[in-house]
């Protein structure tokens, strides 16, 4: 069945830019604003910052400029009142052909300043038969990109096509939740829902529209992520830890290098009631950059080893291994556990060595990168393992190590990378979460300070004196080459710069196109203080632990997102001396930026930073949801600002699958089939758009 309008040449257009194939598909295509366009405005009316206008008049004038990629038409738009221009960067040809001079046409765009003068570029044009074809009202805007406007498939286009399937349709689209759920979220019908979300009836009713879908996007979502959970909790066991023995209590009478904070305490106590209760573990560590997770997975590991298991710890890059194997080794120190390094560079005879001595259960703690996850490494009893920076890992390689015993391991994930509550409940919804949420006492706050480039002479004057008194120093840079299109300044001038400003002290560098092993051998010169300064680019973001490093001097920061900044922020502050970081920029800078930047130098809370994150870049589509093993991405629903829906849909996906964990029960057989439909990621034979 086709759509008036909507030929092989549209349809494509609509697949290839945004997923558009069905007639369900455009349904579940929602308005991303809604505007009222039954207002139209006078020329004389409109300034250059209004979010958009509406006119009735006429076009003349055309006219082509430039050469090449600088190619544009040109033409005024007027009424009564006066003039404006309008602007076309690409399909020019067909859209003289298409809009026609001296008819009149209502104009909807966005207005801006140009030399004096109002533009509007790429307006959308309808003669007035056209436009008062469609509703007028509230009104849907749909996003488009620049291929769908050269194809005229701009929003009001998208907003048509929406209407027609409307009318089409004429039967009550069939309901996605059962009754008992409609009734308990107090939510509006799927059918109202759909037409009032393109169509709104009343701002009433589009709240109530919104409403309903981002309920049902998230609670299917909820449904999704607790039904593993509960399903492994119900049918896979775990490892029985019984006891804290011998090693652990040594360790902590011992070799303890500070007494634990509360919040370490807490989670101690979290987890060890996880590996006593005869079900797997999979437990989220969230703690900022220096909170104590690694002694937490370390007094983890050695329950495990108290109860006569193996453990294995997994790091995403060799320099993260080397430096977990280095510390972790020396706090073992006395105590008599075998701790081995495994990773992509272990050399062949050392392999051959430590493989069997795995196998057997010779070795306690194996530490190591994705090298642990290779069927040639077997472990005689693996019971417990901790994963560092999870969204380094996907879900499949976790699965691996599952599989590396019949009762799957404990899993502890730890992540020094503070996720926002909405977040973990959805990107982490099959982990329980564990928050470390205070510093080990003697740890100063990081003073971050920003600066304009145009005034680091005082700057370098600050770097000397703390170089003098024997600290080291981080210069990160936002790129490895110099970019024509990006006018940053480069790692490798920068690597020069350093050496000329300070040509008493000895300069590392770091990049990503470095070989492992020179980028080791750079690092270990910079943590062995052979080397004072560390120029770099983000790759020491997650790595080396450098107490005596004490600056930390962001380049460029407004390239940097913030969560990357905290970051970077958090490779300083290690060692009991004040600490500084010193965020870089021009003075040109955007609102967002301005904001990105205030938020540094007001807090050192990584949780808040989170928070902040979210709001200012959004979701999009949720970052790891392939890791996650989420099928299907949020359409509607927005975590930054929906975490009230998502607790109501999590509280009612939870309420049901505590009675009916297989949703088995046939007033449940509906959720059953539209999970499994969701899962099918949507593939389903609606009328075909073309």
């Amino acid at each position: 069945m086709y759509l008036p309008g909507v030929g092989p040449k549209k349809a494509d257009v609509l697949r290839k830019e945004i997923n558009v194939s069905s007639w369900e598909d455009m349904l579940y295509y929602f308005p991303y604003k809604y505007i009222d366009r039954s207002k139209i405005f006078k020329i004389r009316d409109i300034d250059g910052n209004m979010p958009f206008i509406q006119l009735k008049g006429k076009i003349y004038g055309y006219e082509t400029l430039g050469e090449g990629h600088k190619k544009r038409l040109t033409a005024a738009f007027y009424d009564d009142t006066g003039d404006i221009d309008l602007i076309w960067f690409q399909n020019i040809k067909s859209i003289q052909n298409h809009y026609k001079q001296g008819i009149e046409y209502i104009l909807f765009g966005k207005p801006a300043f140009f030399n004096g003068n109002i533009q509007v570029a790429h307006p959308e044009l309808e003669t007035e038969d056209q436009f008062f074809n469609g509703e007028v009202g509230i009104q849907g805007q749909y996003t488009t990109t620049e291929a769908m406007k050269n194809a005229f498939l701009h929003s009001r286009a998208l907003h048509k096509l929406v209407i027609a399937i409307l009318e089409t349709i004429k039967e009550k689209f069939p309901e996605t939740l059962p009754d008992f759920i409609i009734r308990k979220a107090h939510v509006i019908s799927l059918d109202e829902a759909l037409r009032n979300i393109h169509l709104p009836v009343s701002p009433a009713l589009l709240r109530q529209a919104e409403f309903r879908l981002k309920f049902e996007e998230l609670f299917y979502l909820q449904l999704q992520i607790l039904r593993v959970t509960k399903f492994r909790e119900k049918r896979i066991g775990g490892f029985r830890f019984t006891k804290v023995g011998d090693y652990f209590n040594r360790f902590y009478a011992q070799n303890l290098p500070f007494e634990l904070t509360e919040a370490q305490k807490r989670v101690v106590r979290e987890i060890r009631r996880d590996m006593n209760s005869g079900k797997q573990m999979n437990r989220l560590l969230q703690g900022d950059v220096g909170s104590g997770k690694t002694l937490v997975a370390l007094l983890s590991i050695l329950i495990a080893v108290d109860n006569g298991y193996q453990t294995a710890l997994m790091a995403p890059t060799e320099i993260l291994a080397a430096q977990h194997f280095e510390t972790i080794a020396q706090l073992l120190e006395g105590l008599g556990i075998e701790v081995r390094l495994l990773t992509g560079s272990t050399r062949k005879k050392e392999r051959e060595e430590l493989l069997p001595a795995v196998q057997e259960g010779k070795i306690h703690l194996l530490i190591g990168t994705h090298a642990l996850i290779e069927d040639t490494v077997l472990f005689g009893n693996l019971g417990l393992v901790v994963i560092d920076e999870q969204h380094r890992f996907g879900v499949a390689q976790r699965a691996k190590l599952w599989k590396k015993n019949k009762l799957p391991p404990h899993i502890l994930v730890m992540t020094a990378t503070p996720i926002p509550r909405t977040l973990a409940m959805t990107l982490y919804g099959d982990l329980d979460v564990s928050v470390i949420d205070e510093l080990p006492p003697g740890r100063k706050p990081i003073r971050t300070i920003h600066m304009y480039s145009a005034k680091r002479k005082n700057l370098y004057a600050s770097v000397r004196r703390q170089l003098r008194e024997g600290r080291q120093v981080y210069i990160v840079y936002p790129l490895i080459e110099e970019s024509e299109l990006i006018d940053l300044k480069n790692l490798q001038a920068g690597f020069e710069t350093t050496k000329e400003i300070f040509p008493e002290y000895a300069v590392s560098m770091v990049h990503g196109k470095m070989k492992p092993a020179e980028k080791d051998e750079e690092m270990q010169r910079f943590v062995s203080r052979e080397t004072q300064i560390m120029v770099a680019t983000t790759v020491i973001e997650v790595g080396v632990n450098v107490p005596n490093a004490t600056v930390m001097i962001i380049e460029n920061a407004e390239r940097f997102g913030l969560s990357q900044l905290h970051q970077l922020r958090g490779r300083v502050g290690r060692g009991a001396d004040q600490s500084f970081c010193i965020l870089i920029t021009e003075y040109e800078l955007s609102e967002n930026t301005r904001r990105r930047i205030a938020i540094m130098t007001e807090t050192n809370d990584g949780f808040v930073i989170a928070e902040e994150d979210l709001k200012l870049r959004g979701p999009g589509d949720i970052d790891g949801t392939q890791q996650s093993g989420i099928a299907f991405n949020l359409r509607i629903a927005d975590l930054t600002k929906d975490g009230q829906v998502l607790s109501l849909a999590r509280e009612l996906a939870l309420e049901i699958l505590e009675e009916d964990t297989v949703l088995q029960k046939p007033e449940n057989s509906l959720l059953n089939k539209q999970l499994e439909k969701l899962n099918r990621q949507r593939n389903m034979g609606w009328f075909m758009i073309s």
